[in-house]
């Protein structure tokens, strides 16, 4: 049992997990502080000077009805901004390097099958009989030595 979660824990999958949780914790602690202070101050200018951001109170003096309208965009920037860096620094190149391993391995020539023992040794047989026999035993004209024992076409 515990040999086999040594194998579940040592496969390169739960690995690379594990590093991409890592990064993806430090990647989003970095976009997290560009839009709390570069985003967010952007879109608070957009709202107004006097007012908290963009959006607005739905009963007026109480900051618990706030609907702030801000920090869904800044939740989407950072979305994307997380989408695009997670797309363009792993999933292209992946999905590259991939496409260079199929199209590398398809590339190899495949290798003749093999016949099998007992087709080989008939085939060794059919062709031994035929030099035996031969032109000069009397064989009818147009007969194909390697096809004897097949019946004859009628033309």
């Amino acid at each position: 049992m515990l040999r086999g979660f040594k194998d579940f824990i040592l496969r390169g999958n739960v690995i690379e997990l594990s590093i991409a949780v890592v990064v993806g914790t430090a990647f989003t602690a970095l976009v997290g502080a560009f839009t709390s202070n570069i985003v967010n101050p952007v879109i608070a200018a957009v709202g107004g000077v006097e007012t908290d951001g963009l959006g607005f109170h739905i009963w007026p003096g109480n900051e618990k009805t706030f609907v702030n309208f801000g920090g869904v965009i800044t939740a989407f920037v950072t979305f994307m901004i997380t989408a695009g860096v997670v797309y363009f620094l792993f999933v292209a190149p992946m999905n590259r390097i991939n496409r260079l391993v199929k199209k590398r391995l398809a590339t190899a020539e495949p290798e003749e099958k093999a016949l099998p023992a007992d087709t080989a040794l008939l085939a060794e047989i059919r062709d031994l009989l035929a030099q035996l026999a031969g032109p000069a035993q009397g064989l009818p004209s147009g007969h194909d030595p390697a096809r004897i024992g097949e019946p004859e076409r009628v033309k």
